[in-house]
């Protein structure tokens, strides 16, 4: 099965510098035609002019997925240069890492506005124009964060608000040519750069060239993890086997519930790295 990406115009959002860049360079040297976006446009033009340096083929479009406007105007970018859309990746993001007890506000409010607000912006507008060609792939990007990390609550709902994306529009796009999953990559880059300890770019490229290629094509509605060494797909959140009922629960019968079954199943706090069994 070819492994390429030649025929593929792609839209990757916050590719001016970290793993947006990482993942368009790789994109571009498979073949595909890449829009570089970021809201710095020095960033921008200096990831184009390499791609183009290394004989690969992008443009750059310079400004803020938050807002819906320009959303439209990136994607539109895509198909005027390129003749189509064939896949988004919703990389751009920021951070939000702060305990509960110092949290920022106005910090929790970026995050929300780039991790989710833009997400959903970049999405709907491409939606449209994969739905009328029936074809098209939506990669987000999203945070092991999400499953609980010390001070990360801010940054890690904005990113379960991008799995939870992944999940309803999946369902929502079924059986229109247009598919949706997601990866949960772990890098140092400039916006981690307060976590040092972490792999380098180039560990998290080939799960994204992945999803790009045909070889996925069977993928949707999925999360991918990569940290460092380890890949593994992330299990969707659902209600633990076995389900118990009654015609009524009382405070003492729920109490036995725990005591009895339920209580065997709470899974810990903190559970990036927690694992559970085959799905039966």
């Amino acid at each position: 099965m070819t492994t390429d990406l030649k025929g593929q115009n792609i839209v990757i959002t916050g590719s001016g510098g970290g793993l947006g860049e990482g993942y368009a360079k790789a994109a571009a040297a498979l073949g595909a035609n890449i829009v570089i976006n970021d809201i710095n446009a020095g960033n921008a033009a200096k990831v184009v002019d390499e791609i183009r340096a290394a004989g690969g083929n992008a443009v750059a479009e310079v400004g803020n997925i938050v807002d819906p406007v320009f959303a439209e105007a990136l994607i539109q970018r895509c198909i005027t240069e390129f003749g189509s859309i064939t896949d988004l990746v919703n990389n751009a993001g920021v951070f939000a890492t702060e305990p509960i007890w110092s949290a920022s506000l106005d910090k929790l409010r970026a995050a929300l506005d780039v991790n989710v607000i833009g997400t959903f912006n970049c999405a709907r507008s491409a939606v449209g124009p994969m739905m009328a060609q029936k074809s098209g792939n939506i990669i987000n990007i999203t945070s092991g964060a999400h499953l609980g990390l010390p001070e990360h609550g801010n940054y890690g709902a904005s990113k379960g608000a991008v799995s939870s994306f992944t999940y309803g529009w999946a369902v929502d796009l079924a059986g229109s040519g247009v598919r949706v999953n997601c990866l949960s990559p772990m890098a140092f880059t400039p916006m981690a750069a307060h976590l040092p300890h972490l792999p380098p770019v180039e560990v998290n490229i080939p799960p994204l060239l992945f999803l790009l290629s045909k070889r996925s094509a069977n993928l949707n509605g999925q999360i991918i993890r990569i940290v460092d060494k380890k890949l593994s797909i992330m299990a969707h959140p659902a209600n633990r086997a076995p389900v118990l009922e009654r015609d009524q629960w009382t405070l003492d019968t729920v109490g036995d519930a725990f005591d009895e079954t339920l209580g065997a199943l709470v899974v810990p706090t903190g559970i990036a790295t927690y694992e559970i069994s085959k799905v039966s």
